[in-house]
């Protein structure tokens, strides 16, 4: 009788090409980082890795980050991809615990996207900076062959000043931090869906796109001890929690009940098969917070956003494999694990 093996030659995990979903903050993307990009580009044992690095100078400290946006389409409602640049190098140095300060634009342009588009994206840059108080001080413009940009992508670097002593990094999670979350989730997601797909739902679903810095650097302000932060962009929320959950080596709780999703948002996913746990958001981020600042964290960030709540802590000893549960809303035990990709490509 001959040997059946059941095993797959080429594991699901190692591909040939690139694919959408080794961009899509799961599973593929983290082991492409790990493989092919931090396993060469070793950060220094005093530079975690983070949304933003946050580099000890002579005299100061500052935050570095760079990202990179290619999102279609280019505008959507509650933003474009002008504002969704500038807010998501801000939120980037917000969540490592710094003043936003400067930032640089690279435009990569397809020949042919109309001049009355990039003035308007422009105009967008202009006024999300002025609001975010951050200043664009270097850049670059490269034009492309018509058919090889998709229209406009945009890549950016930011630099902030961290005027604080605190270590604000996934390492510094314990058992026993309560999770705080700065408001509802999903909008983002379902709002480009809803206009890339032509989606007529009974309401306009606009982006959370925003900026976070002035909630972290109140919180900061008001002496608030922060052990992580993490804005909840590719992945969503459950992806966050899973990364954290891994770099800490502990285990996270959380409960859905406590978890704001809109009506029309949770509409909306149920009828395209989606999870909101992991649909992007751009102006949503979830905080680690010891015991004795829960209450004072939970009053800064409700004066952003009446959805803000506690929607979990961390359970374990530091010494697992990082797992993340979700005790639903009729009180049974599910395991939230991290997507191959995203739902959703090219949100961001």
């Amino acid at each position: 009788m001959n040997n059946f093996n059941v095993s797959c030659p080429i594991p699901l995990d190692q591909y040939p090409q690139v694919l959408l979903a080794h961009g899509g903050g799961g599973k593929l993307m983290q082991q492409l980082l790990e493989k092919m990009v931090f396993s060469v580009f070793k950060s220094p044992d005093d530079i975690p890795p983070h949304d933003a690095a946050v580099i000890n100078l002579p005299g100061s400290k500052i935050a570095f980050t760079t990202d990179s946006y290619v999102i279609h389409p280019l505008f959507f409602s509650g933003g474009d991809i002008g504002s969704l640049a500038i807010n998501g190098t801000v939120n980037d140095l917000a969540m490592g615990g710094a003043r936003p300060l400067y930032l640089s634009l690279g435009f990569i342009i397809e020949e042919g996207l109309p001049m009355e588009t990039l003035w308007r994206v422009i105009q967008s840059l202009k006024k999300a900076a002025d609001t975010a108080n951050i200043k664009v001080v270097t850049g670059d413009t490269k034009v492309v062959d018509r058919g090889k940009g998709d229209g406009l992508f945009i890549n950016t670097a930011g630099v902030g000043i961290v005027e604080h002593n605190q270590t604000i990094a996934p390492q510094m999670v314990q058992p026993g931090d309560a999770i705080l979350i700065s408001g509802d989730i999903g909008r983002h997601g379902i709002s480009i869906m809803a206009v890339r797909e032509g989606l007529e739902l009974e309401t306009t679903i606009e982006s959370d796109c925003a900026p976070l810095h002035h909630l972290v650097l109140e919180m900061l302000n008001q002496g608030v001890e922060i052990h992580c932060l993490r804005d909840l962009t590719r992945g969503g929320l459950a992806s966050a929690l899973n990364e954290i959950a891994a770099g800490a080596s502990v285990t996270i709780n959380i409960k859905e009940k406590a978890i704001a999703v809109r009506e029309d948002v949770q509409g909306a996913c149920e009828i395209l098969g989606f999870d909101p746990l992991y649909v992007a958001n751009e102006g949503r981020f979830i905080a680690f917070i010891p015991q004795n600042s829960v209450n004072k964290t939970l009053d800064i960030l409700k004066s952003f956003s009446q959805d803000a709540s506690i929607i979990g802590e961390v359970t374990g000893n530091g010494t697992g494999m990082g797992l993340v549960t979700l005790e639903s809303k009729i009180g049974s035990q599910r395991i939230v694990d991290m997507l191959s990709g995203e739902q959703l490509p090219r949100i961001c």
